[in-house]
C-alpha cells in the first residue's frame, strides 16, 4: 500500500510539474504521465545513486551545484525515454527537475 501511495504521489508531482513549468509537454495523456512516473521512479532508485557516486569529485569541486545539473540531465533523459513526454531544452529540464523534486518531497511528506 505504501509503494502505491508513493507512486501516486510521484504521478501527482509530475502532473503538477507539467502544468507549472513552461517547456514541458505531455501529448500522450494519462498513459504518458503514468509511464513518466514509473521511469522517474526507476531513475531515482537505480541510476541516480550510481551517477551520484561516479560524479562525486565534480560535485565536491562545485560545492554541490553539479547535483542540479545531474538532476536536469536525468529529467531530460526521462523525456527521451518516455513517448509523449517532451522537454524543450536544458533550462526547462533544470526547472522541471527542481520543481519535481520539491513537489515529490512535499507530497511524500504529506502522505
Amino acid at each position: 500500500m505504501h509503494t502505491i501511495l508513493r507512486f501516486l504521489g510521484t504521478v501527482a508531482a509530475i502532473m503538477l510539474t507539467v502544468y507549472l513549468v513552461p517547456g514541458i509537454l505531455v501529448t500522450g495523456g494519462w498513459t504518458s504521465i503514468l509511464l513518466a512516473a514509473l521511469v522517474w521512479s526507476v531513475i531515482t532508485m537505480i541510476v541516480k545513486p550510481v551517477l551520484t557516486i561516479l560524479t562525486l569529485p565534480i560535485t565536491l569541486i562545485t560545492f554541490g551545484l553539479f547535483s542540479f545539473i545531474l538532476n536536469a540531465l536525468l529529467f531530460w533523459a526521462m523525456a527521451a525515454i518516455v513517448p509523449g513526454f517532451a522537454v524543450s531544452g536544458f533550462w526547462a529540464a533544470l526547472l522541471g527537475a527542481l520543481v519535481l523534486s520539491v513537489l515529490s518531497w512535499f507530497i511524500h511528506k504529506v502522505l
